[in-house]
């Protein structure tokens, strides 16, 4: 007789899966939610009162190839963080408060000790970025995934007045970008950095070159920043007119999202400190410059605009918090031939 443990599925496994990871969940509830882990569906009671006409604000996205660095390192710890953080930035440019998070964990064979070690991570991400994880999916599919390999997908949904959702339409000639530092390449841009560094130069996770003061693994593996802290301190007394989130795409192309068709953006190189991993990637792979402000965010993971007069006030939230924060360009006015972000020095 034949098992679905047997042709690649255990049951068992999943079950004591979700018992162990049962109260580290519980850790990231906030007063709103109404259910535990193991029903259908996640339950959360939506503070209506706290709006006069509120917006949720919904995101979802995954991880992308960092998980090859995670599985070449043997390091799941983090991934999770990095999870909430693509997902939480996302919804925060609008000016939401991220209130509940969903995660997906597809696998050929369900490891528990990776899985628990993989939830650490997200519920990590939901305490820091406030938001309750209140559900999920593990699926073991043998037939489609390796056995030892995964992916993540995250859900988030969020809340913002209507009168205080952030699109870009205040943009205007003269507004002012400041850049928020990133820890690294963040969750963008993993395969041409692993083509360049593990398959072209031959190093490893434990390489560790002169130019780098950890070895190449740790510093891919750095989690993404979650900014929810920092924005949501902007916005007590600041008078924010965009926010972009720089994920896929990197400066050049995350920036236009956020500004009117009317305005461009020049960003000033040298303006910041680029972290010394981009330099290693873009010197050993030959990468134009171009490209690489196109695929990385080069050290700068949220951009933040501004009025002039708000620049300080900005900057000054950011060095309370002990947030690296640096101007970094200007807005100025296009006709529609020009590019919407220019580059100078």
């Amino acid at each position: 007789m034949t098992t679905y443990r047997e042709a690649g599925v255990d049951i068992d496994a999943g079950d004591e899966f979700v018992r162990r990871i049962k109260s580290m969940v519980r850790s990231t509830h906030r007063p709103e939610v109404v259910s535990d882990l193991g029903g259908f569906g996640g339950l959360f009671r939506f503070p209506s009162t706290q709006y006069e006409d509120p917006i949720l604000v919904s995101g979802t996205d995954g991880v992308g190839t960092k998980l090859k660095v995670a599985a070449l390192m043997d390091r799941h710890d983090t991934i999770g963080i990095d999870l909430v953080a693509m997902c939480v930035n996302d919804v925060l440019v609008s000016g939401a408060e991220p209130l509940f998070f969903l995660d997906y964990l597809a696998t050929g064979k369900l490891e528990i000790a990776k899985a628990e070690s993989i939830v650490k991570g997200i519920v990590a991400g939901c305490r820091e970025a406030g938001c309750a994880l209140i559900g999920g999916e593990t699926a073991e599919m043998p037939s489609c995934y390796p056995e030892h390999e995964y992916d993540l997908a995250g859900f988030v949904v969020g809340v913002v007045e209507r009168a205080k959702i952030i699109d870009g339409n205040k943009v205007s000639s003269g507004d002012v970008a400041i850049g928020l530092s990133a820890t690294g390449l963040h969750s963008n841009g993993f395969t041409l950095a692993r083509q360049v560094l593990f398959e072209q130069e031959g190093w490893t996770g434990t390489t560790q070159l002169s130019e780098l003061d950890r070895p190449l693994g740790d510093i891919l593996l750095e989690p993404t920043k979650i900014y929810v802290k920092q924005i949501r301190a902007l916005l007590t007394d600041c008078d924010i007119h965009g926010l972009a989130h720089i994920t896929g795409g990197g400066l050049t192309g995350n920036v236009p999202r956020v500004l009117p068709s009317h305005c461009e953006m020049l960003i000033k190189r040298g303006s910041w400190p680029i972290p010394d991993i981009f330099n290693v990637i873009q010197q050993s792979g030959k990468v134009d410059q171009d490209e690489m402000y196109r695929v990385f965010n080069m050290g700068i993971g949220m951009v933040v605009i501004v009025p002039p007069q708000d620049v300080d006030r900005v900057l000054s939230h950011m060095k309370n918090l002990g947030e690296l924060a640096h101007v970094i360009g200007e807005v100025g006015g296009r006709t529609s031939s020009d590019a919407p972000v220019r580059y100078g020095e």
